[in-house]
């Protein structure tokens, strides 16, 4: 097995230790402007079993100027240049992230907890980063959650993807009422999926672009299944 990677070239995040021993590993990407610490509070509003042994890695994007935003400086995936929906996200910046979040799996791979045992969750810049790096991943996933967020270059799928992962179910959530992203994206980006031959189940709540109780529960019950699969 290869050494882990030394924790000085890996994002900085806020870890939540597995209650008792280490079987699973989530990884949940927050939303532009956002960082790690934004989503830690929902590790125990999952109420998750503790015999499923999960840690959960909350990782800050790199700041960076987002240009939709008087180029503010922020943490950020990837830069916005346009609120145009079919060229929203930078992709240069999707491709460098995707490669950050990778050193987090591989990390937690050669730390012994294999690619079959780690989730990728993602909030809307966060989803575009999981939908995109997990469905291109060289090996099997348990799951991938991709809340209120689109897809980026859903064109490129097709050519992109890799076999490992499409058996991999994935779970979609969007608020009906998100004004940030528009539920057509999240359902374009299911459909995407769909065509692709990806088992994905989307789910729907009456909520903006945010979270709520019912989707927390429906998260909870995903993550729940995929790390009692065989």
């Amino acid at each position: 097995m290869s050494d882990p990677l030394n924790s000085a070239e890996l994002l900085p995040s806020v870890v939540i230790d597995a209650q008792g021993e280490h079987k699973n590993t989530i990884i949940w990407l927050h939303g532009l402007g956002d960082s790690g610490n934004g989503f830690a509070p929902i590790a125990p509003e999952l109420k998750l079993s503790p015999e499923l042994g999960v840690k959960f890695i909350f990782p800050h994007a790199p700041i960076r100027p987002v240009t939709i935003n008087n180029g503010m400086e922020m943490r950020a995936w990837y830069d916005i240049k346009t609120m145009d929906m079919g060229s929203r996200a930078d992709v240069t910046g999707v491709l460098e992230s995707c490669q950050l979040v990778k050193a987090l799996i591989e990390n937690e791979i050669a730390n012994g907890i294999a690619a079959k045992n780690i989730m990728l969750i993602g909030f809307s810049q966060g989803g575009v980063i999981s939908l995109h790096l997990g469905t291109r991943f060289e090996q099997s996933l348990a799951g991938i959650v991709a809340l209120s967020t689109y897809m980026c270059e859903p064109a490129t799928l097709s050519s992109e993807k890799v076999d490992a992962n499409l058996h991999t179910p994935i779970l979609c959530c969007h608020g009906q009422q998100d004004e940030v992203v528009p539920i057509s994206l999240g359902k374009l980006a299911y459909k995407t999926l769909e065509d692709n031959g990806y088992h994905a189940t989307w789910k729907e709540y009456i909520m903006q672009h945010n979270v709520c109780m019912p989707e927390i529960q429906d998260i909870s019950k995903f993550i729940t299944a995929c790390f009692n699969r065989e």
